[in-house]
């Protein structure tokens, strides 16, 4: 974050150093805001913080309800991932793309409103605060009821690059499900933004490559293709991830291209006349969503053959206990679906950080810190998890027993005390997500309208 605020301000001056009239200068900077309405920014980027905090808060509990579709994914692609992480893997790739992964996908989400806010572009920095808001909207039924887990928990040999490292781990276990791998947002987020940018160019009737802001779309385009491979090789996202993430990016373009006007000429009202405008689309977009996310639940990902991680040899696998109750246990379920015994540890995430590092944990010296149980193939542990304070960070560690022979395979079913209401409420916010898409099929189909006449 330091690091981001840094370099906002210097690069917005090497980005605008041809068009310098356009710059808001810091004495112009809080009239700025006030005249052009820009507080409706920093209220949702605050809004998306809470939200995010809310949608995540569901995502354990659902798990138990809708299970994963992690085995679905791996039937498609097999270990493409870990084939190309062998190939390429190297320390100082691993720390550079580590670094770029966390540095500038926040930087895409925090920089391009603040830089048209300082280049007198309040369209642009309306587009691309909505942006951010909207795609996350989309992505959140898929996040809920169609778990995928990451690849460095699922494909063998496969070592979590980015999450498996003493100065990050607890913030990542802290802050990720680790299983929302479809769809992948560092692809959909900045691909949204660049849609967004050809559309804005076209009304404006500018070439894209004469467009005053062309570096800024540039470096977003750079990013997009670093990321491309950086989520594979870093253990965390499949190649299948990529194909949902540039689909929601269409419709979150196409969206935020017509919604903006409106919000920018009438405000609230404008937004709501837009989906009082489109309620047929918008009520058969919710129907058919409804029915999508009812048949996930006790549906083909909960069937007790599906493994939640597989590993081999030295893999270490990690799961995240939540803090959802103080008073009421959470049920913790670990099967044993393969043929060879797993060690399971129950530690806290403190005493993992000293031993993890560049992607590998070391098992055996966490081990004395936690409580060790092995699980026969076909056995289940059940354990009730309560926890001592809101604070408390606990995980899971499995590991094979042995060194050589067939892949471990276990599947974990966390039971929150909270999930059948969390159920209603994550049902609900996912209807979001179906009044926007609604929206967007009704844009589609008038713009196709319109060009053909």
């Amino acid at each position: 974050m330091g690091l981001l605020l840094a370099l906002t301000v210097p690069l917005h001056l090497y980005w605008t150093r041809k068009d310098p009239m356009f710059r808001v200068a810091p004495s112009e900077l809080i009239h700025e805001i006030r005249a052009k309405g820009y507080y409706w920014h920093i209220s949702l980027y605050l809004a998306m913080f809470i939200f995010k905090a809310f949608t995540d808060h569901h995502n354990e509990p659902l798990k138990a309800l809708v299970g994963g579709f992690t085995h679905v994914v791996h039937s498609l692609e097999g270990d493409l991932v870990f084939e190309l992480q062998d190939t390429f893997r190297n320390d100082l790739l691993s720390e550079a793309l580590s670094l770029h992964y966390l540095f500038a996908y926040l930087f895409i989400i925090w920089y391009p409103p603040i830089h048209y806010i300082l280049s007198k572009d309040h369209d642009l920095a309306d587009l691309a605060a909505m942006n951010y808001f909207v795609i996350y909207l989309l992505a959140v039924p898929l996040y809920l009821f169609f778990n995928v887990e990451v690849t460095s928990s699922y494909v063998v040999g496969v070592d979590a690059l980015m999450y498996h490292d003493g100065w990050n781990i607890d913030f990542f276990t802290s802050n990720d499900p680790l299983d929302n791998g479809v769809p992948s947002l560092h692809i959909g987020l900045p691909v949204s933004l660049l849609l967004i940018h050809r559309a804005y160019v076209r009304q404006q009737g500018v070439g894209i490559s004469d467009w005053r802001h062309r570096g800024l779309d540039l470096f977003i385009i750079a990013n997009v293709a670093i990321y491309s491979f950086s989520i594979l090789y870093l253990g965390i996202h499949w190649l299948t991830d990529i194909v949902p993430g540039l689909i929601l990016a269409i419709f979150c373009s196409r969206f935020c291209m017509y919604i903006q006007p409106l919000l920018r000429e009438r405000g609230v009202r404008g937004a709501w006349g837009a989906i009082n405008g489109n309620l047929r689309p918008i009520l058969s977009s919710i129907a058919i969503g409804a029915i999508l996310l009812a048949g996930a639940v006790d549906g083909p990902g909960t069937h007790p053959s599906n493994p939640d991680f597989r590993m081999e040899g030295d893999d270490v696998r990690l799961e995240t206990l939540e803090v959802h109750s103080l008073t009421e246990p959470a049920i913790v379920s670990i099967e044993n679906l393969g043929e060879v015994a797993v060690q399971a540890l129950l530690v806290g995430i403190g005493d993992v950080e000293p031993h993890a590092s560049r992607g590998v944990i070391d098992f055996d010296s966490v081990a004395p810190q936690g409580e060790l149980v092995m699980l026969q193939p076909g056995s289940t542990w059940l354990y009730e998890y309560t926890p001592d304070s809101i604070t408390e960070r606990k995980v899971i560690l499995f590991r094979s027993a042995v060194l050589e022979g067939p892949v471990a395979e276990v599947s974990v079913v966390n039971q929150y005390p909270d999930e059948d209401l969390l159920l209603v409420s994550g049902f609900l916010i996912s209807m979001l997500s179906f009044i926007i898409i609604g929206v967007s099929v009704k844009r589609q189909s008038m713009d196709d309208t319109s060009t053909t006449t």
